[in-house]
């Protein structure tokens, strides 16, 4: 049997990521990150619990250590253990399936040394589960990774835009153009102006500095657009 993971684990799709995401971000949020980011925590967890005496064998570190990418029957043995780890009350108004003990199962299987300490003493909520139970979405260290890692991927796309934007304000600080305001023309302003109300409002530029008076734009009221 191949052993190449298929692509539908390696990329997160949505109508939204399909028009507008880019290729890294959809990476990040994959099943393929998310489900290798639940086993690195569980060897740290498993790390951290050794350091602090617990019995865990050298040899289940080790293991943990080798099996970190999932292979194609990873994938399959998790899958099949999730048909069977259900909470019977629940399946009848939610997907009640428990990924997360199926990949502890899966990650077992591979590591057998540490079939009995991978995720030793934490809950669903130190990874993080990708299924919501009773609508709410439970999630904690592997989510908290994505969305710093998703952040850095974000800054130098937003420094690049505000770099292109604050060029655009420059290039036309002079050419004059009607403001707007409730739904209508308003009093003149400039095209700059309003690229540097556009910059003003982007994540990367609230440090306090006034963006528009720094780059010595004109006012012609008390409230531009």
């Amino acid at each position: 049997m191949s052993d190449i993971v298929p692509p539908q684990y390696n990329t997160y799709t949505t109508p939204l990521t399909t028009r507008y995401a880019s290729k890294e971000m959809c990476s990040l949020f994959s099943p393929a990150t998310r489900h290798k980011t639940w086993r690195k925590l569980w060897l740290d967890l498993a790390r951290a619990e050794k350091e602090l005496g617990l019995e865990i064998p050298d040899e289940a570190i080790t293991q943990m250590e080798t099996h970190l990418t999932l292979t194609l029957q990873d994938w399959k043995t998790a899958e099949q253990e999730e048909k069977v780890r259900r909470y019977t009350p629940l399946v009848a108004v939610v997907d009640a399936s428990h990924d997360v003990m199926a990949h502890v199962h899966a990650f077992g299987q591979v590591a057998p040394a540490a079939a009995g300490i991978i995720h030793l003493g934490a809950t669903s909520c130190f990874v993080g589960t990708s299924v919501s139970i009773v609508g709410v979405m439970i999630g904690d260290n592997a989510d908290l990774i994505f969305l710093r890692e998703g952040c850095d991927l974000l800054i130098t796309k937003l420094v690049n835009a505000i770099d292109k934007l604050s060029r655009f304000a420059m290039e036309y600080k002079d050419l004059p153009t009607l403001g707007w305001t409730h739904f209508q023309p308003a009093q003149l302003t400039t095209v700059g102006k309003r690229a540097c109300l556009w910059l003003q409002v982007s994540p990367c530029s609230r440090g306090g500095v006034d963006v528009g008076t720094s780059l010595g734009f004109k006012e012609f009221g008390s409230r531009k657009r």
